[in-house]
This record gives structure tokens, C-alpha cells and sequence, in this order.
């Protein structure tokens, strides 16, 4: 039996029962107040499934409060089905895809994918390598700022600075520029100075010689691209997995929700095959990120608004 015949993919009750499971492994809590001994299942009242009732502050709730799933019409199984399907697609699945096979308008699905990029996010301030490791470190431009004609260099494109640790993680940064006084203090930050960085010979990096275990360099403008373990390699890797999602499958991306699809690409580089995680693991792994992240929709003109207190966010 392959893994979407499971029933939480196609039946609501039991969509509630297995996300319970694993947002609340000890038990039915209350998103408010934090209560989790005086909760009980809400009878006689209410006709929607999940609903439990707190007795300390005397509000019902689902397991869909304080997740991305808050506030949304789409059945909880649907929502699974996408988890599934953006987790497990390599270099991503459009809103275009999710609308037919879902069955749900194009604008749930562009709604919904992005509550699941924002589920995605880890946030992580955890030193990279470490222990004598190697960590890659390179910057990249895509797509088109608004307003700007296209031309060879980057300036007219946005730019990523990405890092990868040899033994498997990823971290990537949309960032203003690709200057030193940007990209060091990233660096410095997210690296364990027992570490070995290796990067291109731009100039940008010269700085990575202090602080850390070694800083070994490729001069890729005189054709070399190795010599033994140093290289780069990993972390162009990354970037073709991500440049041919975004052109080939997302096509284009606005300079306000380019983190998010961002943190897509690492979400799935740092727990893909090769490190031990199958889909089915990538979609449990997903599904712990949904607590404490909201989207709301608003119209584009009205911005990101940042409530530090909810953790919502307005698209």
C-alpha cells in the first residue's frame, strides 16, 4: 500500500486524529492558556471534528489553532496531501499543480503553499560545521527587480548568499548586496570558528582568513574548479537544484517572498535521501514546523506586518 493511500489523506476525522498525534504526543492542549490535564472533548455542541474544549479558561479548540491550518476552510486531509507533495517534490510543485490536483481554487493553493514555506523555516542559530568540518560558502543572483531592465552582472537581480556544511545542512540568506560588510557578519555568525570555509576568489571573503580554522579558496576565473577537497562544488549544487525550481517550476518570484522559497530549498536539501530521511519522514518533519506560524492574506499594496506577539504575519 503506497504512503497517500494512508487514511489521513482522504478521510477529515482521521486528518485530525493523526496531526493531534504528533502536535500533541502527550495529550490535547490548550493553544491559550497552555492547560492540558482539565481538557475534554466538546459533545452535544459542536458539529466539527477535533473540537475540544478547555476547562481552565473555558474556550473550545482544534489542533488547527496557533498553526498554519488556523482559520482555514480547506479540510485538514488537503492539507496533509500538499504537505506531502511540496515536501517530496524535488525541486518544488507550482500553485498552478496544487489547484488541480487538489481540487481547490488557484489562490487557496498559492495561500496555502506559502503557509507551508513559512512552516519550513527553522530559524536555526545553531553554529555550522565545527569540530574540524568544511563549510561552503557562495553567493548567487536571480530573477529580476522590479523596474529593472535585464543586463549582464547581477545588479538588477536579487542576491543569495548561501552556506552548506559538507556533512548536510544548508542555510540560505536573501541578501541587499554582495559586499563585505553584508555577507562577513553572516558568515561569522552561522559558522563555529573551528571550521574550515571554502569559497571563490572574490574578494568579499578575503576577511575569512582571521577567525576561523582555515580559508581555502578556487579561482574560478583561471578555469579551476578543484584540487582535492578543496572546491565549492556542494554548494553550486544547490544552487542548480534551486535555480531550476524557481525558473522551471515557479517561473517567477517577488522580491518580498523570496526568504520563503528559500527556506523551501533548505527545508528539503537538509532532510532529503541522502542524509536517511524519506518522504514520509520529510513530510513528519515538515508538519512539527506548523505551531506557533501564521499567514494571513492581505492585498499586496498593504506589506508584511510583523505581530511579534501572535507570530502572524500578512502576506
Amino acid at each position: 500500500m503506497s504512503y497517500l493511500s494512508q487514511p489521513h489523506f482522504h478521510d477529515e476525522e482521521a486528518a485530525h486524529k493523526w496531526v493531534e498525534s504528533r502536535l500533541w504526543p502527550d495529550g490535547p492542549e490548550c493553544p491559550r492558556c497552555g492547560e492540558n490535564k482539565r481538557v475534554g472533548k466538546l459533545k452535544g455542541k459542536s458539529t466539527r471534528i477535533g473540537v475540544h474544549k478547555c476547562y481552565k479558561c473555558r474556550k473550545p479548540f482544534t489542533v488547527k489553532i496557533g498553526t498554519i491550518f488556523e482559520s482555514s476552510h480547506i479540510p485538514l486531509k488537503k492539507w496533509l496531501q500538499a504537505i506531502f507533495l511540496i515536501s517530496s517534490s524535488k525541486k518544488g510543485i507550482s500553485s498552478n499543480q496544487l489547484h488541480r490536483t487538489l481540487d481547490i481554487t488557484l489562490k487557496s493553493a498559492w495561500f496555502m503553499s506559502h503557509r507551508i514555506r513559512e512552516a519550513m523555516r527553522s530559524g536555526s542559530l545553531t553554529p555550522m560545521g565545527g569540530g574540524g568540518g568544511i563549510v561552503e560558502a557562495d553567493e548567487t543572483y536571480i530573477g529580476q527587480k522590479k523596474g529593472k531592465r535585464i543586463k549582464r552582472g547581477g545588479s538588477n537581480k536579487f542576491t543569495v548568499l548561501t552556506l552548506v556544511d559538507r556533512t548536510g545542512e544548508a542555510r540560505s540568506f536573501k541578501i541587499d548586496r554582495a559586499d563585505m560588510g553584508t555577507v562577513i557578519p553572516i558568515v561569522r555568525e552561522n559558522i563555529d570558528q573551528e571550521t574550515t570555509v571554502m569559497t571563490d576568489e572574490a574578494t568579499i571573503y578575503k576577511a575569512l582568513e582571521v577567525g576561523f580554522e582555515g580559508h581555502e579558496t578556487v579561482v574560478h576565473s583561471k578555469g579551476e574548479y578543484g584540487r582535492g577537497e578543496i572546491h565549492t562544488n556542494t554548494v553550486e549544487g544547490y544552487f542548480s537544484i534551486f535555480k531550476r525550481g524557481m525558473k522551471g517550476v515557479y517561473q517567477h518570484c517577488s522580491e518580498k517572498h523570496l526568504h520563503r522559497y528559500l527556506a523551501e530549498y533548505d527545508f528539503r536539501y537538509n532532510n532529503r535521501v541522502k542524509l536517511g530521511i524519506d518522504d514520509q519522514q520529510r513530510a513528519d518533519a515538515l508538519l512539527q514546523g506548523v505551531k506557533g506560524k501564521r499567514l494571513t492574506y492581505r492585498t499586496p499594496d498593504r506589506g508584511l506586518n510583523h505581530d511579534a506577539k501572535s507570530q502572524t504575519q500578512n502576506l
